[in-house]
C-alpha cells in the first residue's frame, strides 16, 4: 500500500506542477507579456536569410494575422579581420597573395563557386601581364599609346576583381561597402584584399560556393542598421509588450 500511495502522491505533484505552469502562462498573457519560442525565432531568421523577408511571429496561432515584412536585412556575416591591419594573420595566405596573386585569386573564386581555379587565375594573369608589358613598352619607346593601354588594363583588372568581390558579398551576405569601394580596394592594395577574402572563405569552410560556417557571429537587423555592433543569438528574455 505504501508503494501505491507514493505513486499517487507523485502523480498528484506532477499534475499540480502542470497546473501551476499553465496558470503562470495565463497570468503572463493576461498581463500583456509575450513569450517567444527560441526555435521559432531561429527558424524565422533562417527563412529571412533565404527569402529576404522578415516573417511576423505568429504567437497567437492566427494565420490571418501572419504577415511578411521586407526590410532588406537578414543574417549578415563579416569579413575575417581588417583589410590592412590583419593581412598577416595567416602568413601562408599573405605569402601566396604577394608572390602569386593569380593562384590565390583562382583559389578564392573556386571556393566561392565562381569558376575553376585555372580559368580565373589565367584571366587575372593575362590581364596583369598585358598591363605590365604595356608599361614596359612605354618606358622603352616613350610612346604614350602604350601608357594609355597599360592604364586601361590596370583599371580593368581592378574592376574585374572588384566585381567578383561584390558577387561574393552578395552571395554570402557579407557586410561591406559599395561596389565602387570593392574596386578601389583591389586597385590600391590587391594583396591585402585577396588575403581578406581568402581568410574569410577558408576560416568559414566555404567549398564550391557553399558556406558551411564555423558557428560565426551574425547580425540580425536591416541594412540600415549596419553601423550597430553585431551580437550572437541567445534565447530571448520575457519582454512586456506594454513597455
Amino acid at each position: 500500500m505504501d508503494v501505491f500511495e507514493k505513486r499517487e502522491m507523485a502523480a498528484e505533484k506532477a499534475r499540480g506542477g502542470e497546473e501551476e505552469e499553465e496558470g503562470e502562462g495565463q497570468r503572463l498573457l493576461s498581463e500583456g507579456v509575450t513569450v517567444v519560442d527560441f526555435d521559432l525565432l531561429c527558424s524565422t531568421v533562417a527563412m529571412q536569410a533565404q527569402k529576404g523577408q522578415w516573417v511576423k511571429l505568429n504567437l497567437n496561432g492566427d494565420e490571418e494575422n501572419a504577415m511578411g515584412y521586407d526590410y532588406g536585412g537578414g543574417v549578415l556575416r563579416m569579413w575575417e579581420g581588417e583589410l590592412f591591419c590583419d593581412c598577416l594573420d595567416d602568413r601562408r595566405i599573405a605569402f601566396q597573395s604577394v608572390c602569386c596573386p593569380w593562384y590565390r585569386f583562382g583559389k578564392n573564386m573556386k571556393r566561392a563557386g565562381f569558376g575553376s581555379c585555372f580559368l580565373q587565375g589565367s584571366i587575372y594573369l593575362i590581364l596583369t601581364l598585358v598591363a605590365l608589358l604595356s608599361i614596359l613598352a612605354f618606358i622603352v619607346t616613350k610612346k604614350h599609346c602604350f601608357l594609355y593601354v597599360g592604364g586601361a588594363f590596370i583599371i580593368f583588372v581592378g574592376v574585374y576583381m572588384g566585381y567578383h568581390r561584390t558577387k561574393m558579398r552578395n552571395k554570402f551576405n557579407i557586410r561591406g561597402d559599395s561596389s565602387l569601394d570593392d574596386c578601389i580596394f583591389h586597385l590600391t592594395c590587391p594583396c591585402c584584399t585577396l588575403s581578406q577574402e581568402a581568410r574569410t572563405l577558408e576560416m568559414n569552410n566555404v567549398q564550391d560556393g557553399i558556406w558551411h560556417g564555423r558557428g560565426d557571429t551574425i547580425c540580425v537587423g536591416s541594412y540600415s542598421e549596419l553601423g550597430k555592433t553585431p551580437f550572437e543569438l541567445s534565447p530571448p528574455a520575457i519582454v512586456s509588450t506594454k513597455s
